[in-house]
């Protein structure tokens, strides 16, 4: 063996020495860490960078509503296959690499010779095929053999924990994102959601619902934080989505807080402080820029006493002071730009602060009841059929 080959083996030692650490530590920050970690230039984080992008960018050429949510709701649960595949490669190169440089102490009737063969044996002992077609000729091949077999078997036992976590995650978080349906409309409102609580004893009843968000808001943020790629999981219904459902409780209670009177006040502090906390820190998963100022687009200049007059239509006491608008601008600016750069990232449109009129919640857009008379389900909005619409 001349000095060139010397040398290249050895980088070949030193490069899947650094792969496999790489590969290893990426994983494990990502399944099994329960935290966000500091470093921007992981494996994991590339990976989605460099999907993300160019898939969000193609749903752009659907014009189809329907398809083209349809289509931003298979990159989630899609990239778990591929990124676990990406892991995989990734580790029988570097094992590959290691056995190409302590010299491919291997023998068979396998006809590849060289850093190809090395590759099939790493392959099929990752994934503890063992076809024996190739055997190991000396210490240091049987000792990474069985290194990278035992690795296998990890790595294998890790992906089978892993899934079941993510999507009982994801159950957990849908259950009150489909609660907030008839309560706030579809999608949801801040606005209508305390519309539909101005009723006697609808205050108690909001207390309640700020208090089960308010939980909500911590398990997103210890879920999310942990596991990111469930931001990208997208609702059942296309004008659902986690990201929507926060910032309409956000936006209630900034109400609240701001100028609505009652002891719904201090609980709105609780679900803000909360609520917020956990939009902030997922923006900063993704490393996103905040919009510097409230969004127009969601509340124009002057819309408060829009806002108040519509609240004020069913009982609902709103103080119009300047001060309590300024007080709402100054909630709205510490959340609003986060949710407007997480809107614009994740292709998952927030609505505006007022409830369109013509805007049918999920469970009222379903067909014709079987055996209910229709003048009876005409006369009864709880039993009137809706048509389904392009959102739904």
């Amino acid at each position: 063996m001349n000095g060139t080959e010397e040398l290249i083996r050895a980088l070949a030692v030193v490069g899947g020495v650094m792969l496999l650490f790489s590969v290893l530590l990426d994983a494990f920050e990502t399944i099994i860490l329960p935290r966000r970690t500091s470093s921007r230039y992981r494996l994991t984080r590339g990976f989605y960078v460099a999907t993300w992008g160019p898939w969000g960018w193609l749903s752009t050429k659907i014009q189809n509503k329907r398809q083209r949510e349809s289509w931003l709701s298979f990159y989630g649960p899609l990239s778990l296959p591929v990124l676990l595949g990406v892991w995989a490669t990734l580790l029988v190169v570097g094992y590959g690499l290691l056995f190409y440089g302590v010299g491919s102490p291997f023998e068979g009737q396998h006809g590849m010779p060289g850093f190809r063969r090395d590759l099939y044996v790493s392959g099929t002992t990752l994934f503890t095929l063992g076809l024996g077609d190739v055997v190991p000729t000396s210490a240091a091949a049987r000792l990474l053999l069985i290194i990278e077999s035992g690795n296998g078997l990890g790595f294998l036992a890790v992906v089978v924990g892993y899934l079941p976590v993510l999507y009982g995650a994801f159950a957990t978080r849908e259950v009150d994102i489909a609660l907030l349906d008839a309560r706030a409309g579809s999608p949801p409102s801040g606005v209508e959601l305390l519309r539909r609580h101005a009723y006697p004893g609808g205050e108690e009843q909001l207390v309640v619902l700020l208090e089960k968000w308010e939980r909500w808001a911590a398990e997103l943020l210890e879920s999310h934080i942990s596991y990111p790629v469930l931001c990208y999981f997208r609702s059942q219904h296309d004008n659902q989505s986690w990201l929507s459902a926060l910032v309409a409780v956000l936006d209630a209670s900034a109400l609240l807080i701001a100028g609505v009177e009652g002891h719904c006040a201090r609980q709105a502090e609780l679900t803000y402080a909360i609520c917020r906390h956990a939009l902030v820190d997922v923006a900063q998963i993704f490393v996103l820029r905040p919009e510097p100022k409230p969004s127009q687009r969601r509340l124009a200049e002057g819309g408060y006493l829009e806002v108040a007059k519509e609240l004020c239509k069913d009982g609902l006491k709103l103080d119009r002071s300047p001060q309590a608008e300024a007080r709402l601008t100054e909630l709205r600016a510490l959340y609003e730009g986060y949710a407007s750069a997480l809107s614009d990232y994740l292709r998952m449109p927030i609505e505006g602060w007022l409830f369109a009129p013509n805007r049918k919640d999920n469970w009222r857009t379903v067909a014709r009841l079987p055996g209910v008379d229709k003048a009876a389900q005409e006369a009864n909005p709880f039993l009137r059929p809706e048509t389904v619409d392009e959102q739904h």
